[in-house]
């Protein structure tokens, strides 16, 4: 003999309960009520997103952010009949902030792209630049202590003025004549080498 044993689930059908009531069994924590709820507004919620942000993937992730916060803050809802209302007002604002807070899409035509690239170095070009660097090099090491820490400083380290005038101590000005007088010096150290 086989006993049949029957489960009650405590699932309610709330197809058809108003949303006012929805609202307010969800407000006391009615884990359907709330499901009810979402599939009710999800597709306007959805919609809504869509139409603000153009973008499909960001409109569901947007929604599903969107039915989270209202279900936080379902309590703060004082009229459970502007529930439509107070959903879509979520909704706008946080496509607003979502479209402010986004980074501005950068798109290049890759035709344009391509045509922007140009490789018309050839070996001389490499060995002339090489040494030129070569040159730069021995001249920065051929400079009084103070000359070559001042450029390697500014042009090598990438410090900005306020920078080294603290690492420095001393005013911008005399940064600034600081950088001329050692390019200067660097210039003439450069044309002895080629000279050489």
């Amino acid at each position: 003999m086989t006993l049949a044993v029957s489960r009650s689930y405590t699932y309610k059908d709330l197809s058809q309960t108003s949303v006012v009531d929805l609202v307010i069994q969800a407000q006391s924590g009615d884990r359907n009520a709330q499901e009810q709820l979402y599939c009710r507004f999800q597709q306007h919620v959805l919609s809504i997103a869509y139409k603000r942000l153009g973008n499909w993937d960001e409109a569901q992730e947007l929604s599903q952010d969107v039915f989270i916060q209202a279900f936080r803050r379902l309590d703060q809802l004082q009229v459970p009949e502007a529930f439509g209302g107070w959903l879509r007002q979520i909704v706008h604002r946080m496509a607003i902030n979502r479209v402010t807070r986004r980074p501005k899409p950068i798109s290049v035509d890759h035709e344009i792209l391509e045509a922007t690239i140009t490789c018309d170095s050839d070996p001389l070009d490499a060995v002339l630049s090489g040494e030129q660097k070569m040159q730069v090099h021995q001249g920065l090491n051929r400079l009084g202590d103070l000359d070559r820490k001042t450029l390697v400083a500014f042009y090598l380290d990438g410090q900005s003025l306020n920078q080294m005038s603290r690492s420095f101590e001393a005013p911008i000005g005399t940064i600034k004549r600081r950088l001329h007088v050692a390019r200067k010096r660097l210039a003439k150290e450069c044309e002895m080498l080629q000279a050489v």
